[in-house]
């Protein structure tokens, strides 16, 4: 299997268990605080974030495959964030999951269609700084991660 596939379906499966695992709570959940710093950030919110950033990330990571240079010099991931979660602050938990959907396939999809030798090409992530397309790609099971293990201890 191709580097590639490996990432392809890596994504797929930790997409379908987010989906899982999402689906499964109830109304009073997707209200629980998982972050009080700052905004506070509900599971609603985490999923929203989720929809968000890996429909600008993907973007970013083609731009990059086409030679660009990735996230600018002052790009700030609090004002990215503050910024998605207002334009996503009236879709249901329901809508969200939709989208979450959507905006996984198309990354599966996404890196499914990239060469080996692509995840090669270089650019600026907004978290990583300067790296490979692979190590982004990697970001994005590993950035939801992260965020499920806070969203599950909320819920105990």
């Amino acid at each position: 299997m191709s580097e590639t596939a490996e990432l392809a379906e890596k994504l797929k499966t930790e997409g379908e268990r987010m989906l899982q695992f999402f689906s499964e709570l109830n109304d009073t959940d997707w209200t629980k605080e998982v972050y009080t710093e700052g905004t506070t950030w509900s599971i609603r919110n985490v999923l929203s974030h989720y929809v968000t950033s890996e429909r600008g990330l993907v973007k970013l990571f083609e731009s990059i495959r086409r030679g660009g240079i990735g996230a600018a010099d002052d790009f700030s991931i609090d004002r990215y964030n503050a910024a998605q979660q207002e334009k996503a602050k009236e879709f249901t938990p329901a809508e969200l999951l939709e989208q979450y959907k959507e905006v996984r396939a198309n990354a599966v999809a996404w890196v499914a269609g990239l060469k080996d030798e692509e995840l090669e090409i270089t650019g600026r992530h907004p978290f990583l700084n300067e790296t490979v397309l692979r190590e982004m790609i990697k970001m994005l099971y590993i950035h939801n991660q992260l965020h499920y293990r806070d969203v599950k201890k909320s819920l105990k």
